[in-house]
């Protein structure tokens, strides 16, 4: 997989546990409909599963090294 920025997936993370969050709160309280109560909540519980993800791939990511090719080399 290729190396994503850590703020960038920290950014993701933040974005998808929230609105996972929001939407278990909002599909299980009475402000939504009874026939969307179920729809919501379980798009609150995919956005937590993507969190899930991308938390996973941030702790498990390894750090870019750098490219040795443009490195120039010393002569002496």
């Amino acid at each position: 997989m290729r190396y994503i920025e850590p703020t960038r997936v920290k950014v993701l993370m933040m974005m998808f546990f929230a609105t996972g969050m929001l939407g278990i709160i909002i599909g299980l309280s009475p402000i939504a409909g009874k026939e969307q109560t179920m729809f919501i909540t379980f798009m609150g519980v995919v956005n937590i599963g993507l969190g899930a993800f991308f938390t996973f791939i941030f702790l498990t990511q390894e750090a870019k090294a750098p490219d040795k090719r443009k490195k120039k080399k010393k002569r002496d």
